[in-house]
């Protein structure tokens, strides 16, 4: 069995474009992980197949979980359609070890939180497979695999702080951000994303109808922003782990983090909250105490129910959060993780 932690982001800025053709909306956002985490054991057992075990009833135990999508397709990438297929790559270990792929899920991340947790579950399939299964796929295929079954997977094998573009898939590792305390609150209620874009279409038709500019113009300006801070120097993945591109001198230091913590704190906005908070008014009240309590910056991550403040101090965080959890809001101070802390933790066992 091998053991793997599946870290939870959040999203600093999250702008949301016009419906695609193919469906989605263009986005810019940036991802941060952090140290709050779900666990996911992979191991081999006798019989054949791919089956998902998690206490959460909450979370599907069938072919639209998402480590089950990545399973499968980790299984066809290494010429494994079925357990019992003819030999490819990972044969060997399958027959020596057991035939059912097992995929324990153990929740401490929420359902519908907007933390990512789905996702980060799937990645840390794909991990703990090519270990289980002695196997090493390429990082291309696993981006590849990744993109495939969700928006949000391709982060979870970069880490630390993630550009996303397109409909969020194509990711750019940025030089780490300065370390944050952090307190996540995840209030009772569960966002769906597609009826959050739902209700953002709804807005952006209405708006246009009332100033012939809509309300998804500002991707732009998020876009100009970030590229033109990181001077078009973006790292690029190679064998899972980061480099910088050929030719481009790494960006690090103060250059890279001043300018990357002022986007945080001088008014970059996650447009789900324009359509979330009037329907959950809840939510807006969680930001709202968060930057009371002394939060320097506070907002909703992905499309929530999940908010989020950055905090000056560990103590200060732990201070807020226990304070918001004796007044009755479920509140969890903890702190990002830089990109080498990530990967030490996904390696370590």
């Amino acid at each position: 069995m091998i053991s793997i932690p599946a870290f939870a982001k959040i999203n600093l800025g999250l702008r949301i474009g016009q419906r695609r053709a193919d469906g989605f909306h263009e986005l810019r956002t940036i991802y941060q992980t952090l140290a709050l985490h779900d666990v996911v054991r992979v191991s081999l057992e006798a019989g054949e197949g791919i089956e998902i075990r998690c206490d959460d009833s909450r979370v599907p135990l069938n072919e639209w979980n998402t480590c089950h999508k990545v399973a499968q397709r980790v299984l066809e990438s290494v010429g494994i359609s079925g357990i019992d297929s003819p030999p490819g790559d990972g044969e060997d270990a399958v027959r020596a070890r057991g035939g059912k792929i097992v995929v324990e899920i153990e929740k401490h991340l929420p359902v519908q939180g907007g933390l990512g947790a789905a996702s980060a579950n799937a990645v840390a399939t794909i991990l703990a497979l090519e270990r289980v299964l002695r196997i090493r796929l390429a990082a291309t295929e696993k981006l590849r695999i990744a993109a495939e079954v969700g928006s949000d997977l391709p982060l979870f094998l970069i880490g630390g702080t993630v550009l996303g573009v397109g409909r969020g898939e194509e990711v750019y590792p940025l030089p780490d951000l300065p370390r944050f305390a952090v307190v996540v609150v995840t209030p009772a209620v569960g966002v769906s994303t597609p009826a959050a874009f739902a209700r953002w279409d709804e807005l952006n038709t209405l708006e246009t109808e009332l100033t012939g500019t809509g309300v998804a113009g500002t991707i732009q300006e998020f876009s100009r922003r970030v590229f033109a801070w990181l001077q078009a120097g973006f790292p690029r993945v190679s064998a899972g782990l980061v480099e910088p591109a050929s030719g481009v001198p790494a960006l690090g230091g103060n250059r890279a983090e001043t300018p990357l913590l002022d986007l945080v704190r001088t008014g970059i906005e996650n447009d789900f909250e324009r359509v979330v908070f009037p329907e959950y008014p809840e939510l807006r009240e969680v930001k709202e105490l968060l930057l009371r309590e002394g939060a320097h910056y506070a907002s909703l991550s992905g499309s929530g129910s999940t908010l989020y403040g950055l905090f000056a101090s560990d103590a200060e965080a732990r201070a807020a959060a226990e304070r918001m959890t004796a007044a009755g809001d479920k509140a969890i101070a903890t702190t990002t993780l830089t990109r080498a802390e990530y990967w030490k933790a996904l390696t370590s066992n």
